[in-house]
């Protein structure tokens, strides 16, 4: 079994390179619950590059706007549709911001309106390794007093023949896990444990 790698995407348009402690962050929760092998050097891909392809799951995030090229479309289209999975997280945590809208907007360019919807807070993927009984964990940076100022009780996905493809997170889980994982051992409980199912379900769905 090839190593698990973290590829964030790299797009146009806005700010891609956000959240630079989180993969690794992640990596080290899936090799401390997991038995999965792990590549621990995230990896940064261009949207336009066919190394997307190669990628069994990807990480897309920023503040700003996100308007994909006809090749960025082109080649997100053809990865999530192909079996390809990514997280997609608003660092805004703010459905009015402009990260959120121009991403909707772009998803509804790339998939149709209606393709990004609410998922339900019993699906697979808040029991799929951890149990989230009550979907999303809240993340301290959605009451910080920033963004909309509201705990988003649900997350969105475009689903592709019963699957997730794209999830879509305005909650800012990039931000609530962008510390040093030995940081980790101060915290009640460890925050990063919604990460590994998002990966487990990305993997095994």
């Amino acid at each position: 079994m090839k190593p698990f790698f973290f590829t964030r995407i790299q797009y146009t348009s806005g700010d891609w390179d956000t959240d630079q402690r989180m993969p690794s962050n992640l990596l080290h929760s899936l090799v401390e619950y997991t038995t999965l092998p792990i590549d621990q050097k995230e990896k940064v891909v261009q949207l336009s590059s066919p190394d997307l392809f190669k990628s069994p799951f990807c990480y897309l995030s920023g503040h700003k706007l996100v308007e994909f090229s006809a090749q960025e479309r082109d080649h997100f289209k053809r990865y999530v549709q192909n079996g390809g999975f990514v997280f997609v997280d608003d660092c805004n945590h703010d459905v009015d911001g402009l990260f959120a809208k121009s991403f909707e907007q772009e998803m509804g360019r790339t998939f149709g309106q209606k393709a990004l919807q609410k998922i339900p807070n019993t699906h697979p993927i808040y029991t799929c390794f951890f149990k989230f009984e009550e979907g999303p964990p809240t993340t301290s940076f959605e009451l910080n007093g920033w963004g909309d100022d509201l705990v988003h009780d649900y997350l969105k996905a475009v689903t592709i023949n019963g699957r997730i493809g794209v999830l879509y997170s305005n909650k800012d889980y990039g931000c609530e896990w962008d510390y040093d994982f030995r940081n980790k051992r101060f915290l009640a409980e460890d925050n990063t444990k919604f990460g590994v199912n998002i990966i487990t379900y990305a993997l095994t769905a």
